[in-house]
């Protein structure tokens, strides 16, 4: 299990500049995207975008001259294609239903909130358990075992109206949720747990309502922008592994390269 920053025997730093307050407990995701921070901040102190003056913070907060500089640093070392026409139509195929339209779905849930300092593998322990519990319910019946299970169990505010989170379209959900709820035709307990930035979700799918598929020529722009996105993520996790690779750090465990050959 990984331990509270403030048990570390040391605090997290990038080429000697540190990451934390003394005595601050601070969550690996946050302690991760401070780490990356200062590494386009000192990469953009490198490249003469910013001045050799800009002060480093140990609270993660960047100054505004800081973040103007890692943005003009960004545009000049990342370079995101067009993505072609035949790629884009691919893409469309392969994901109608994302670009579907009017898609609905009447869902609940019961929410295992990943905090930090919590004991994760406990937590997938419960939310697991409580899967199996709720699997072989039935809605309808009195001694309804999912919403007492949410009432008792979920971290979520919906736990008192049993995890009910009513009527969701897509844009009602972050990525990663929707990504569970929509596009399929499984009604009922979800076999598995959904997981998401606030945590494990145990999901029921109470009634869907299917979408119409819109055609490519209408959503070409939203399909060319999904690609050019997913093109920065990428070329982003490149070339912070390269920074990262090049840089002394302790107290912080990123992702590193050493050559600029990164799959």
């Amino acid at each position: 299990m990984t331990q509270p920053t403030s048990l570390l025997t040391e605090l997290a730093s990038i080429n000697g500049v540190v990451l934390q307050l003394p005595d601050e407990a601070v969550a690996p995701d946050e302690l991760r995207q401070r780490a990356y921070s200062e590494l386009l901040r000192q990469e953009a102190m490198a490249q003469g975008l910013l001045s050799k003056d800009d002060a480093a913070t140990a609270d993660g907060v960047l100054s505004e001259a800081a973040s103007d500089a890692i943005e003009l640093l960004l545009e000049k070392n990342l370079a995101i294609p067009e993505p072609s026409d035949e790629a884009c139509r691919r893409h469309h195929a392969a994901h109608q239903a994302t670009y579907s339209t009017g898609e609905r779905v009447h869902v609940r849930h019961i929410l295992f909130a990943v905090t930090p300092g919590i004991d994760v593998v406990a937590l997938r322990n419960r939310a697991e358990t409580t899967l199996l519990d709720v699997r072989c319910h039935d809605g309808q019946a009195l001694d309804d075992t999912f919403a007492k299970a949410a009432s008792t169990m979920s971290n979520c505010p919906t736990g008192a109206e049993g995890g009910n989170l009513g009527w969701l379209v897509h844009a009602d959900c972050a990525p990663e949720f929707a990504k569970e709820l929509f596009g399929h035709k499984e009604i009922g307990v979800l076999p598995r747990l959904v997981h998401s930035r606030f945590g494990l979700h145990v999901v029921e799918i109470l009634q869907r309502e299917a979408g119409v598929e819109q055609p490519f020529e209408v959503v070409r722009g939203a399909v060319t922008q999904s690609l050019k996105q997913q093109t920065y993520v990428t070329a982003l996790r490149q070339y912070m592994q390269l920074l990262a690779g090049a840089a002394v750090i302790e107290g912080v465990d990123i992702e590193a390269a050493d050559t600029p050959l990164v799959q």
